[in-house]
């Protein structure tokens, strides 16, 4: 019975050690997310006014260009995932994997070839274990994104669009990432970066039913929009990888703290049963003399007569 008793110590013990941890990174991570509002929300008016400028070379002019431009034959499809570096996070990287795949699917189903761009290890070894080939991948920052690292995310998705599709360039740029709603939900979403639509980025921007004003381009509205281009991309990686580490920290927290809370709950059982041991420990310890007690009693009586 003792030995038991011991078990159930060592137990708790080991269980409330990981309470603590996981408290603690509870704490961490919601520390975090506010940070990571607050950066979500100053990156967003230069994205605005940015989207607003694209919209309005191209609803000013009539130049064909990659950026606001359709083919009329897409034949190859960029998909951009950004998933973790960490786990702990419940199913952040796994439902944002999950809408690439579908993504991924669909375009598939369009007659699409589909090359594919990973952002976080956990998006990576998901790949490499099934053998799936990725054209280009970035681990190290998606708890912490900085616009560096949106450009060095952008510089490859920028030259396949610029190129044609028999030279390994694509007609569409598609983005997949979670989206962070509130601190209880986070969804994960796919976009199509590029071609821009107009009617969509002029919502987005607020400019939808505006009269833009006429301008004059110099040197011209191709070379304006080349010029946009890369910081139009980079604009809204940045933006998707705020958002995906704000959502990161916010699944962190969500499942640290309910990993806490079954620590709590499995102490208190645990303690029950301890409880419980140590009442039989100790009531066969009082038979156990009760029974000695009686023994030498009734040896003593024969041993009178």
């Amino acid at each position: 019975m003792g030995a038991q008793l011991r078990v159930y110590k060592r137990r708790i013990r080991s269980v409330t050690a990981t309470k603590k941890i996981t408290k603690a990174m509870e704490m961490i991570a919601a520390s975090r997310i506010v940070k990571a509002q607050r950066k979500v929300a100053a990156s967003a008016p230069y994205a605005t006014e940015l989207t607003r400028a694209v919209t309005a070379v191209a609803t000013g002019s009539n130049t064909n260009h990659p950026l606001t431009t359709e083919a009329e034959r897409p034949a190859r499809a960029a998909v951009l995932l950004i998933t973790s570096d960490r786990g702990l996070a419940g199913g952040y990287s796994s439902n944002a994997i999950k809408a690439a795949d579908r993504l991924t699917e669909r375009l598939r189903g369009e007659g699409k070839e589909v090359d594919s761009f990973i952002v976080g290890r956990k998006g990576v070894a998901y790949y490499g274990f099934r053998e799936r080939k990725v054209a280009d991948s970035w681990t190290g920052f998606t708890d912490s994104p900085e616009y560096a690292d949106a450009k060095k995310v952008a510089a490859p998705l920028i030259e396949a669009v610029q190129k044609d599709t028999s030279q390994g360039g694509v007609d569409e740029l598609h983005i997949v990432f979670t989206e962070f709603v509130s601190m209880m939900t986070q969804t994960p979403v796919e976009n199509r970066m590029l071609p821009l639509s107009l009617e969509k980025a002029a919502e987005e921007s607020g400019a939808k039913g505006e009269i833009l004003p006429l301008f004059d381009f110099e040197p011209s509205a191709e070379d304006v929009l080349d010029a946009l281009l890369p910081r139009y991309v980079e604009s809204r990686i940045y933006n998707a990888l705020l958002q995906a580490a704000a959502s990161e920290h916010a699944a962190r927290r969500r499942a640290m703290k309910s990993a806490t809370d079954n620590a709590g709950e499995l102490i208190n059982s645990l303690s029950r049963l301890a409880n419980a041991a140590r009442q039989a420990e100790i009531t066969q310890e009082i038979s156990e003399i009760v029974g000695g007690s009686s023994a030498l009693a009734d040896a003593t009586a024969g041993s009178d007569k």
